[in-house]
């Protein structure tokens, strides 16, 4: 059952595309049009919940389809994650401390069921059900740490999202440099590219006042929906490419 990408550079610049677009436009709905946290929520998880089922019962892997369940989770994260800190008044640290329970009780119980996290690997539509509901939560984790450490830090948007870059590369050295476990690896680094969207994010879009680059929550979410947009069809191109040179290889050998 091959319906995930390959983990590849290409996929973690995907990756943060994402992320950062579902900040922007989790804000863009939340306060932006002033729907609110919790309303919003709802209307986020709900369009999660419906590509996510065409994401289970399709039978391949289909770049749109995929990236639309991942910008579904980081969008509905962000609404989620300050809906518990600020309309609920946990506040980002308490929130944090929550979500990180709770993501490593589902990836306890994935890895008691499943035997194994590792995501080239997922088989079966349970692991794919566990696969999806731990990347909700690390979304979710992720805009709360976000926000943890460019408030109650102080280092701001743009230190907040430089500390995050350079954890993100001490996790690449150790992947290619360390006898590390990739699984663990890959799961800090897909929990990490979250708060780097966040802090990105909320880089583009706060005013220059608060440290951002003012941009707003719509022009930033139609700049990051293009470049995700056009990276996502570059690589259906570069797919079909490589299957049509596979195709006119095997003719060749054939016809030799």
């Amino acid at each position: 059952m091959k319906k995930l990408p390959e983990i590849t550079i290409a996929f973690w610049i995907m990756k943060i595309c994402a992320t950062t677009l579902g900040e922007t436009a989790g804000d863009l709905m939340s306060m932006t049009l002033n729907i609110g946290y919790g309303f919003s929520s709802v209307i986020l998880l709900f369009i999660f919940m419906t590509v996510l089922l065409g994401q289970l019962i399709s039978k391949k892997y289909i770049p749109p389809l995929y990236w639309a369940v991942i910008l579904a989770t980081s969008t509905a994260g962000t609404t989620i994650s300050d809906f518990m800190d600020r309309t609920l008044g946990l506040g980002y640290a308490k929130g944090s401390a929550i979500l990180i329970i709770l993501l490593l009780a589902i990836l306890f119980l994935w890895k008691k069921t499943e035997n194994s996290l590792n995501v080239t690997t997922i088989n079966s539509f349970r692991g794919e059900i566990f696969y999806w509901t731990a990347i909700l939560f690390s979304n979710t984790l992720g805009t709360a740490l976000g926000d943890f450490i460019a408030d109650n830090t102080g280092l701001g948007f743009l230190g907040g999202a430089i500390l995050i870059a350079t954890l993100l590369l001490i996790i690449a050295l150790a992947y290619y440099f360390l006898k590390v476990s990739h699984i663990a690896l890959f799961w800090l680094a897909f929990i990490l590219t979250r708060p780097f969207g966040a802090t990105f994010g909320d880089l583009l879009t706060k005013p220059v006042e608060k440290g951002g680059l003012n941009l707003g929550t719509i022009g930033s979410s139609l700049l990051l929906f293009i470049i995700l947009s056009s990276l996502i069809f570059y690589s259906i191109f570069k797919k079909s490419k490589h299957k049509i040179n596979t195709i006119e290889t095997s003719e060749s050998d054939l016809k030799f």
